[in-house]
Parts: structure tokens; sequence; C-alpha cells
């Protein structure tokens, strides 16, 4: 019967059976890791393209490990194609890059039929990851940024009050004085999940001595 988690190709099977069943695994404890990305993730909006990009990973690295094998002449050889890819795509949130790293990890060591680790190393880091989103160290992604002018800085606690009704999270970035000695006003928010955008503007709009109101979804902006 085939080992669940053999720590050796089954010699007993061909080799198409040995590397098809490990990158069912690998899809498989990958999926898992997305899964818990996507359940404990506390920001607006959710990549779909990041959620493939955890999968596919796994799946690539166990296909880079299983063809370099023993062999150092492959290694280098891999190392090489590596290097004359250049990777620019910019991920700020350090929890998004643990997340990668663990299904690359969890690839990595089923290319090299480490069935035992991957499958323990993996469900271990889903548990923790949870328990870590249902404590108080939970974290906050902010994927909006309010940029605002005041006249009177006294008007800054009629801002707060808004905030506090329709954000879940908000954190002061920046303050600027513009030419007309105005200040001006960047926030990291993050909306409650039952209220929209356009809500937070409308309101914004009504309040007096508010200027200049701009809401931006971009990770990295500019006043």
């Amino acid at each position: 019967m085939f080992e669940l988690f053999p720590d050796q190709p089954v010699y007993e099977y061909p080799q198409l059976v040995n590397i098809t069943y490990s990158f069912v695994w690998a899809f498989l404890l990958a999926s898992i890791i997305a899964i818990t990305h996507k359940l404990t993730f506390t920001g607006d909006y959710y990549a779909k393209n990041f959620f493939q990009s955890l999968v596919l990973g796994a799946v690539v690295t166990t296909l880079v490990m299983m063809a370099i094998g023993d062999s150092l002449a492959r290694g280098l050889g891999v190392f090489g194609a590596m290097a004359i890819i250049r990777f620019r795509t910019r991920i700020d949130d350090p929890r998004d890059v643990l997340f990668l790293f663990a299904a690359l990890s969890t690839g990595l060591a089923i290319g090299v039929y480490g069935f035992t680790i991957s499958f323990v190393g993996s469900i271990l880091f889903c548990l923790v990851a949870f328990l870590l989103h249902v404590s108080p160290f939970k974290s906050f992604a902010h994927h909006n940024h309010l940029f605002f002018t005041l006249e009177e800085t006294d008007r800054l606690t009629d801002v707060l009050k808004v905030l506090e009704m329709y954000c879940s999270e908000h954190r002061v970035i920046a303050m600027s004085v513009n030419k007309e000695n105005a200040l001006r006003y960047h926030y990291a928010i993050s909306l409650k999940k039952t209220l929209s955008k356009e809500e937070l503007m409308k309101l914004l709009c009504t309040l007096e001595g508010v200027k200049q109101i701009r809401l931006s979804s971009n990770e990295v902006t500019s006043a």
C-alpha cells in the first residue's frame, strides 16, 4: 500500500506515480496555507493573484527541487537561470512575505520527498496563524489612504469622530503645511466591512473646514 508520508520515493511504483503524488501534496498543502491567509486577512481588499501565487509558488518549487535532485550542476544551472530573472514585485506587509515563504518551503520539502516535514510544518504554521489572528496581536492591513486639509486644527476632532464610526482602525501617517498655511493630513484607514467608501466621503464633505478630501486605495500614494 502506498505510504501516506514516505521519506523517500516508493520504488515499487513507477516514477510517474511518485511525481504525481508529490505534486498533489504540494497543491493541497499550499492551498491550505493560501486559505489560511485568506481567512486571517484583515485588510479591505484581498488580492486574488496573491492567493494564486501561494499555490503556484509551492508547485513550481517542487518542480525545481525534483529537477535538481542531487546534482550540483543542475543546482548551479537553476541558480544561474534565476539570477537572469528580475523579480520586481513589491510586498509591503511582512506577514504576506512569511506566508509566501511558508508556501515555498512546503514545495521545497516535498521536492526532496520530505512529506512528513511539509505536512507537520504546514499544519502547525496554519494553526499558529489562526491563534495569532484571534489573539490581541491581530494585525490590520491598511489598503485605504485618506488625505484632507483643515483650515483650523480644532476641526480635527470632528474628523476623528467620523473615522471612529466608519473605520475599524485608523492612524496618522504624515502631516504637512501647504501654501495657504493650512494643515494637510494623511491617514491610513481600515473601513468596516458593512460601510462603504462613498458613505465616508459624503459625510466628510459635510464637515465644516475640511477641504481637499481624497481617498486612495493604493498601497503607495503621495499627497
